[in-house]
């Protein structure tokens, strides 16, 4: 079985509705995922666009998102979810605007792309307080099972 990452908002590389972006409500979209590696004890979710500031000339991966210890018996995440609402035992990472929690797509020019990547670990990580993507992926090393990743994009107006 292959490991899939989806959602019902929006197909891979389709356009993400506003209803996910800055210009709009600014909730997180429905995700679900299938075909969990044998040994997987948690995920991982990374969101990020590596088109900021402008797809013509990137400078920077804008981190949206960062999720880890979402259980091994979690099947997806909830439109809109919350922290409070997160699968128990769930942990946070900071994004790029400091703060923890879902921030969606904000393009300040062009299409961008938005990755949101799925991890399957083989251990629960320790408590990285709110890391930043950085040193979430430096604690996932060597623990990866398998990753599998979602792409929609985003131009405003």
């Amino acid at each position: 079985m292959v490991f899939l990452i989806s959602s019902k908002a929006f197909n891979h590389e389709d356009r993400i509705p506003s209803k996910y972006t800055c210009d709009d409500s600014d909730v997180s979209p429905a995700l679900s995922w299938s075909g969990v590696p044998d040994g997987t004890q948690s995920f991982a979710l990374i969101v990020d666009d590596p088109d900021a500031p402008d797809p013509a000339t990137p400078k920077t991966i804008w981190v949206h998102w960062l999720l880890y210890n979402l259980p091994s018996s979690s099947e997806g995440l909830a439109e809109g979810v919350t922290t409070a609402a997160l699968p128990v035992g769930t942990l946070e990472g900071k994004n790029d605007w400091k703060r923890t929690g879902y921030g969606g797509p904000c393009p300040p020019v062009g299409r961008h792309r938005y990755f949101f990547k799925l991890y399957a670990l083989d251990v629960m990580l320790s408590d990285l307080g709110h890391p930043a993507k950085a040193d979430l992926i430096k604690a996932m090393e060597g623990h990866i099972l398998a990753e599998t990743v979602l792409m929609g994009t985003y131009h405003r107006g």
